[in-house]
């Protein structure tokens, strides 16, 4: 086998094969900035996780406050966002600033047919930290 025949069928194709979206950027052009995600989805993500038996409820061990992390001990053994065969996403996320420094945030959760509620608050610690206070799953409180 030639050297031009190995390097005409793996050269070319290999390198088509390895650009991604920072290959496709001119020279030169800046890299976009990648801004942190607000901390009311981050939240819902983990507490979606947890919920789901994704996760374990240790996980969420510093990022609680009060109640909130016994609530969630005494329901994540039941995994009440786990749909059979579907797995939960976050369909909708948002949240309404109550003070500085203390959020309500709501979710919706779907997972193959079914759609539940989330709702939770989020307070921020003197450390900057937010952590969650409070979590409501479709009207049951963790």
């Amino acid at each position: 086998m030639s050297t031009t025949a190995t390097r005409g069928t793996s050269g070319p194709a290999r390198r088509r094969h390895q650009r991604g979206p920072s290959a496709a950027r001119p020279a030169g052009a800046p890299t976009p900035v990648r801004r942190p995600l607000p901390p009311h989805i981050v939240f819902a993500e983990r507490l979606l996780a947890v919920l789901s038996g994704e996760r374990p409820v240790h996980w969420m061990l510093g990022q609680t406050v009060g109640e909130a992390y016994d609530q969630l001990i005494g329901l994540a053994p039941t995994t009440p966002l786990r749909a059979r065969g579907a797995r939960p996403v976050i369909r909708r996320c948002g949240c309404f600033p109550l003070r500085p420094g203390v959020i309500e945030a709501f979710a919706s959760i779907g997972a193959g047919d079914q759609v539940r509620a989330m709702a939770f608050r989020l307070e921020q610690g003197t450390d900057r930290r937010w952590r969650c206070a409070a979590v409501e799953l479709g009207g049951e409180r963790l």
